[in-house]
């Protein structure tokens, strides 16, 4: 095998960084169903909120509290929020858990691994092109959300000012601003749960295992936070921020809380991503 990579290194016209193109792994996964499934239900909850609202009529506040959700009709760009805060603590997890889990383990899984390390695909090359094409993959979905359900928000409720539940409002355009940073921060916070399932996938030949074990990590993380006998020990806690940007969608934003976030969900991902590639650059491929 070393042999057969040093005759291919020292081969005219190979080159390592054009060995599995983006452009070639972007074309292999979204042609798979799981992309195309979760693509499907992200795109159909807004419509099913739609439904859900038209049958049981618009929501009321609670106790005399207004929230987010209690807004949810009000606008467009309302329903897109609301659609955003349903979604963020757990379903926008999974296709950040499947793209990012199912990268290596998945061709271990189809005996592939070891083909596409002979082709010779570098290692590093290899995981830079998995981890980058399903961190794309991961925010092309958390756009994909919004979008549709600003979209059907429109339709339904018409094209507003972003109704603000502790009184006031912003203007569309400044909304749509506020969403797109809703949006980033989102990311941000998911790249734990990125880390986590990349990790994991260097180390197991099981998608799902990897898949499981970031969303279970992830849930734990969330239980921990809710521990208040935790005290300030919460806020490491990448879980504890995750509803952080909240105060984007504020008349007077604040960033604290949201920078703070970022630089602990920065932390632990490159940590992970560090770990999976000094993982895997070790590991014995047999699969």
């Amino acid at each position: 095998m070393s042999t057969l990579l040093e005759r291919a290194e020292t081969a005219d016209g190979y080159r390592a960084r054009r060995t599995l193109p983006l452009r070639v792994e972007l074309i292999r996964q979204l042609k798979r169903r799981r992309t195309l499934v979760m693509g499907g239900i992200l795109g159909a909850l807004p419509f099913v909120l739609v439904v859900a609202f038209a049958i049981g009529g618009d929501p009321g506040s609670r106790n005399g509290q207004v929230t987010l959700m209690d807004t949810a009709t009000a606008s467009g760009a309302n329903f897109a929020a609301v659609n955003l805060f349903v979604s963020a603590g757990f379903l926008l997890v999974i296709p950040v858990a499947l793209f990012c889990g199912d990268t290596i383990a998945s061709e271990a899984s189809w005996s592939s691994l070891r083909y596409l390390l002979a082709a010779p695909v570098p290692r590093a090359r290899l995981l830079w092109s998995k981890l980058t094409v399903a961190l794309g993959l991961s925010l092309a979905a958390m756009v994909l959300l919004p979008v549709v359900a600003l979209a059907v928000g429109t339709a339904a409720y018409g094209w507003g000012p972003l109704q603000i539940p502790t009184g006031g409002a912003l203007s569309a355009g400044t909304a749509t601003q506020r969403l797109l940073v809703v949006i980033a921060y989102i990311f941000v916070s998911q790249l734990v749960t990125a880390g986590l399932a990349f990790w994991l996938s260097t180390k197991t030949d099981a998608p799902l295992g990897a898949v499981g074990g970031a969303v279970g990590l992830t849930i734990v993380g969330n239980v921990l936070d809710a521990v208040t006998a935790l005290g300030d020990w919460r806020d490491f806690l990448p879980a504890h921020w995750q509803f952080a940007w909240a105060d984007a969608v504020q008349p007077t934003p604040e960033w604290a809380g949201m920078i703070q976030g970022t630089a602990i969900s920065i932390t632990y991902a490159l940590v992970l991503f560090a770990l999976a590639f000094r993982g895997f650059a070790r590991k014995d491929v047999v699969s």
